[in-house]
């Protein structure tokens, strides 16, 4: 549907049209949920893990986009604005055009917003030849061509503090460029930095030891518990501040990971927990105070590491409370962080709230292992699952 549908009022509201959004509408209409309403104010729709795959240089903008219209289940509303407020109490969704819609039942599924304004100069180095992201899809594509064409000089790669969107996705286009310059004999000739807020390459022991050894094979220099206080674009260089020391880093390119954080609405809807994201059940997914809302995906706090695979198990469990509330499901906090290490090979963690690694494999312990096979999987076949079967509600 296109946005000039009228939707005053609807069964279900589904607040955002990325992963969640969509895999959720598309699961609610398979099970005969009618008057389904998504917003969403982009035009495109893309899947945001093989962005990092563009930033490497492995991977290009036709594998990554579609059009919003073209993802939009059959039989559900597309509404092209923008959320600027809930009344919960009405049941009342107040959007920036000024239409209000109501609604029966509320899920948000608004992900999650990039601060580039919160360290000082970061906003301002977006807009030089110097910085490049895997967090927004231009910014991925510029990656793609920057990071190819360098032979020498000094590239900082950092990682957003948490909350944040997979977080760890930023070392991918560190390992894939690492790998092409290595092949290329110009590694030799580079300072590749790599700056994190965690204590270590990841938060879970086996997963950490097996990256280590990628980031001892490129001899990336790191800074483990830092985080960037400034950025200077004018003068090509960073501070960060570890164990309360200030260093200070020139750079020639910098492939930033930007703050993170909650949309504002949120909290000023009364629907947030003291962090900002909605206050719902870890388990049900459901609203602790409102019967009639739930929330999934980087919008809700419910599981260590906000990730796409993460979106497949929680559409499930929302859609059982939408639809079953007599047996609901329980989301038991399963996530997944994919690092590509080579251009052929990827590190694979998949991992409950508790840090217990949970493969999709029964039986298969060691799958996090750096392998070929987690790389075909990452890079071709959930791509394929992810058009083809979870927009679809299939999977």
């Amino acid at each position: 549907m296109t946005s000039s549908s009228r939707a005053d009022r609807c069964a279900v509201l589904i607040i955002g049209g990325g992963n969640a959004g969509i895999s959720l509408a598309a699961r609610l209409r398979r099970r005969g949920v009618r008057d389904i309403v998504v917003v969403e104010p982009r035009e495109t729709h893309v899947y945001a893990p093989l962005q990092s795959h563009i930033a490497g240089g492995v991977a290009g903008r036709r594998q990554v986009v579609r059009s919003q219209a073209r993802v939009t289940p059959r039989g559900v509303r597309w509404v092209q604005d923008r959320v600027v407020a809930v009344q919960p109490d009405g049941h009342v969704v107040e959007l920036e055009s000024g239409r209000r819609l109501v609604y029966g039942r509320l899920v948000v599924a608004a992900g999650i917003e990039r601060r580039w304004d919160a360290v000082p100069g970061l906003q301002e180095a977006r807009r030089t030849p110097h910085l490049v992201s895997n967090y927004t899809l231009p910014l991925a594509e510029k990656a793609s061509l920057v990071l190819r064409d360098l032979r020498a000089g000094t590239v900082v790669f950092t990682q957003s503090a948490e909350p944040a969107s997979c977080a760890g996705v930023a070392q991918k286009p560190m390992y894939l460029a690492c790998d092409r310059w290595q092949s290329e004999g110009v590694l030799r000739d580079m300072r590749v930095v790599f700056v994190s807020p965690e204590k270590a390459p990841f938060h879970i022991a086996p997963v950490a030891d097996e990256l280590q050894r990628s980031l001892d094979r490129y001899g990336i220099e790191t800074h483990f518990g830092a985080s960037v206080t400034e950025v200077r674009p004018g003068e090509r260089e960073l501070d960060i501040v570890s164990d309360g020391e200030k260093i200070t880093i020139g750079y020639d390119v910098l492939h930033a990971a930007p703050p993170q954080a909650a949309a504002s609405w949120i909290a000023a809807s009364g629907l947030a927990d003291a962090e900002g994201f909605v206050d719902v059940d870890d388990e049900t997914l459901r609203h602790r105070r409102l019967p009639d809302v739930w929330a999934l995906g980087d919008a809700a706090p419910i599981t260590t590491v906000r990730s796409g695979g993460a979106i497949r198990s929680q559409a499930k469990v929302v859609a059982d409370g939408i639809t079953d509330a007599k047996k609901p499901s329980r989301y038991d906090g399963y996530t997944e962080t994919p690092f590509t290490v080579t251009r052929r090979t990827a590190v694979f963690a998949e991992f409950d709230r508790g840090g217990r690694l949970e493969p999709t494999i029964p039986f298969w312990k060691t799958l996090y292992r750096e392998r070929r096979f987690t790389y075909v999987m990452d890079r071709w076949v959930l791509p394929w699952i992810y058009w083809n079967l979870i927009l679809k509600g299939l999977a």
